[in-house]
């Protein structure tokens, strides 16, 4: 499965990841994207992803733009079903209105407004947010759970046999405006690399 970087924040920059032939959709111009997304933003960052196609390793920043993962999935053209590895819900209302997308409600969003997504189908879209992973396999800017990246991979593994995967999107991590260090950032870029190889392989 090809991957596509998209670039928010200065998170990949910092942490000196730049895989080798991953293209890059770099948004990093847009204002109003940081948790909550405006509708301007909204429009131009659609406008830009479907220029790329759903059927990939969609490398989506920090967690702070996780909402990137419901742009995505207006993509679909037949039932999926959402499989989400994340260490927060991400389904809570947010503050300023249900129709203004964030990074802690999108699937709340998406199970509203989406009649494609459902609860079980042959077809997953998976979704990712390193915060699922105990901190000696990432670094974020979120609390993080307690899971080994093995077992995030066993547990993927398990989830998608005899499914047909979508698409995929991963996001998590820190950058140096919040507090990310040396050692963190290396080892997101190995938790990455073994992540796109597991993917690629696909």
């Amino acid at each position: 499965m090809d991957s596509l970087l998209i670039k928010m924040s200065s998170l990949y920059a910092d942490e000196g990841w730049s895989p080798e032939g991953v293209p890059v959709c770099d948004l990093r111009h847009l204002d109003g994207t940081c948790c909550y997304c405006d509708r301007e933003s909204e429009a131009a960052i659609c406008k830009e992803l479907d220029k790329h196609p759903l059927r990939a390793v969609h490398w989506i920043d920090g967690g702070d733009f996780h909402y990137l993962s419901e742009l995505w999935l207006r993509r679909l053209e037949e039932p999926a079903q959402l499989l989400l590895f994340d260490n927060h819900p991400d389904d809570q209302e947010p503050a300023f209105g249900a129709d203004i997308l964030s990074c802690g409600g999108w699937v709340a969003h998406a199970r509203k407004s989406n009649p494609l997504l459902v609860p079980e189908s042959g077809n997953i879209y998976l979704s990712i947010d390193l915060d699922y992973l105990s901190p000696e396999y990432a670094r974020t800017n979120w609390n993080q759970g307690d899971a080994t990246l093995q077992e995030l991979l066993d547990r993927t593994e398990a989830a998608l046999e005899g499914k047909r995967l979508l698409g995929v999107d991963i996001c998590g991590g820190i950058t140096s405006a919040q507090g990310g260090k040396a050692e963190d950032f290396a080892i997101n870029r190995r938790t990455r690399d073994i992540l796109l190889m597991y993917f690629k392989a696909i």
